[in-house]
This record gives structure tokens, C-alpha cells and sequence, in this order.
């Protein structure tokens, strides 16, 4: 495998300069960025049919061991304050559970008997969307993951560093990321980690903007757990209502903390009337905008809000 073998260009990186390793491990992260790129269309497609599941109630399920397993969980992590993805739609299954985070646990990547049971104890099924990361391609928790949710009818997405291995053969939607061998041999934490962390943010970021968590490039459905993120959640209604910051400070006791809720009170509708319209609208803040009379798409009725079709891309 690529990503194991030892390059002949590094056989001697012992040996170098401080200077000059520095910059071919830098170099190494401009490959992992070109192999995202180069991987776009394959991305772009599983993200836009992992949309149409979630949209539909299903949950996002992380899987991964090590690195990659690590790297997956702070992705799906970071999700709920960002973007007030519910808690209860998410699913981070590490090999050697919590433990695994902080530190190595020895033998878990190889536990299938453990992916099995993860699987049937979350009830993996048919809404639901499995993305799982492993450079090897081979890991045998992670690969079992996603063989197991398939069967059970999950839409599923591998993401390998190595070309034609199981986890990509396998996968509804295979995202084969070419970095190639690593300045020290077989450390993926280096630039197919890099790699899989730049993919993991594009597919949840592409699909959350997507979802209408994202409006004119403003995350509007953050949640405001701390001082930094209230006065962000203050700045957006600033900026879209052009409102006093007194006044946003209102809005936002009113709606409960919901941005969205809040555009809608400042642009006249009382708090039921917010809450419906946004329902009916799908959660989408533009389309919500559209039906109160404010800037926005033009469709003909609400109907028609509803099904926003995705973005050309």
C-alpha cells in the first residue's frame, strides 16, 4: 500500500537539514490539499446523496479507527455547535470507544465482534448515512462498520487513502484520496490524515449549507453555549436586520437563542408566526424570508420552498 511504503526520496530524511525536512513535510500538505481536489466529483456526489437521506430525518454516522477514526470524530463533534445538528442524529463510533480518543488501545482497530454490536445497538438502517475513514482501506473495525450498515440498508461512504481496497470496493460512494507515501513511512497521521480532514470538513460543511444551516455565508444556526459564540449570534442579526445591538440582544431572549427565529422577529412576525414559517420553509431562513415578503428567492408558494433544489456544482 501507498501509504506504508517507504520513499526513496526520504530514505535519508535523517539525515537532512532541520530546514529542509520542514519543508518536505509542508510540501506534503500540499499534496494532501491536491488530492482533495482531485477527488471533488466523488465527493460532491455522496455528499449530495447523503443530503436527501438526512433531510429525510436520517442520522450522520461516523466510523473510524486510530488517526482516521479521531479525525472523523471531531468532524462530526463539531457539528452540533455550529450548526445545531441534532445530538440525536449523530453517531461517533471509535474503535476502543472513548478511551481511543486520547490514547492507543491496543487490538481495537481489529475488533470486528465490537463493529457488529455497534451497529445493531444504534440501529443502523435505511435513513441513515455512514461515512467511514481508514488510509489503509483495510481496517478491519471500520471496514466491518460499513459492511454491516450497508447490508442493513444505510447509504454508505468510504474514504481510503489507498486505491482498490475493501473500504472503497465496498462503499456506496468511494473517496479515494492519492497522497501517496509519507515523509516517515506509514505515519498517515501526516498528510493522508491532512487529506481526510480537509475531506470530512468539505462533506459536512457541503451538506449542512445544503441543509439551510448556512445564510449569505453566516452560520445562522449556531448555538450560542458561550460569550464568544452569543456575541457572533449578535453580529449576524446585526448584520442581516441592520437591528441595534440591544435589539438583537431581545430577539435572540425571544426566539430562545435561534437566529433564525430571531431574523424573522425582527422583520415583524411574532414568535408562533416565526416558528411555523420557518417549519413550513424547511428550516431554510431564505426561503422562510421569501413567504414573510423580505429579500430572497421568488418562487410562487410556499410548496415550492419547500424542496429547495441543491446548488449547481
Amino acid at each position: 500500500m501507498d501509504t506504508e511504503r517507504a520513499s526513496p526520496r526520504y530514505l535519508d530524511i535523517d539525515v537532512w537539514d532541520p530546514a529542509d525536512i520542514a519543508e518536505a513535510m509542508i510540501e506534503g500538505q500540499f499534496t494532501a490539499v491536491a488530492a482533495v481536489r482531485a477527488a471533488r466529483p466523488a465527493l460532491v456526489a455522496a455528499a449530495l446523496a447523503a443530503e436527501e437521506r438526512l433531510r429525510n430525518g436520517g442520522r450522520l454516522v461516523y466510523v473510524g479507527a486510530g488517526t482516521s477514526g479521531r479525525l472523523a470524530v471531531q468532524d462530526g463533534a463539531e457539528l452540533v455547535p455550529t450548526f445545531s445538528w441534532p445530538p440525536d442524529r449523530l453517531l461517533l463510533l471509535m474503535a476502543g470507544g472513548r478511551d481511543a480518543l486520547l490514547r492507543s488501545v491496543e487490538g481495537a482497530e481489529d475488533s470486528v465482534d465490537q463493529a457488529f454490536r455497534l451497529v445493531q445497538q444504534h440501529d443502523i438502517g435505511g435513513n441513515d448515512v455512514v461515512i467511514a475513514v481508514a488510509a489503509s482501506g483495510t481496517t478491519p473495525f471500520t471496514l466491518t462498520c460499513l459492511k454491516e450498515a450497508k447490508r442493513r440498508g444505510a447509504l454508505t461512504i468510504g474514504v481510503a487513502n489507498n486505491a482498490d481496497t475493501p473500504i472503497l470496493e465496498q462503499a456506496d460512494h468511494a473517496i479515494w484520496l492519492d497522497t501517496g507515501a509519507e515523509p516517515i513511512a506509514g505515519s498517515t497521521r501526516m498528510k493522508a490524515g491532512t487529506a481526510q480532514r480537509i475531506t470530512l470538513n468539505v462533506f459536512s460543511s457541503l451538506i449542512m449549507i445544503m441543509l439551510g444551516r448556512v445564510y449569505e455565508g453566516l452560520m445562522v444556526d449556531v448555538q450560542a453555549v458561550n460569550q464568544k459564540l452569543v456575541r457572533r449570534s449578535e453580529g449576524i442579526l446585526t448584520r442581516l436586520t441592520g437591528c441595534s445591538g440591544a435589539q438583537a440582544r431581545e430577539a435572540l431572549r425571544r426566539a430562545d437563542g435561534s437566529v433564525k427565529l430571531a431574523v424573522l422577529l425582527l422583520h415583524g412576525c411574532d414568535t408562533k408566526e416565526a416558528s411555523d414559517v420557518l417549519d413550513r420553509a424547511g428550516g431554510q431562513l431564505r426561503a422562510a424570508l421569501a413567504v414573510i415578503g423580505k429579500p430572497g428567492p421568488d418562487p410562487a408558494d410556499l410548496s415550492e420552498l419547500t424542496d429547495v433544489e441543491a446548488p449547481k456544482l
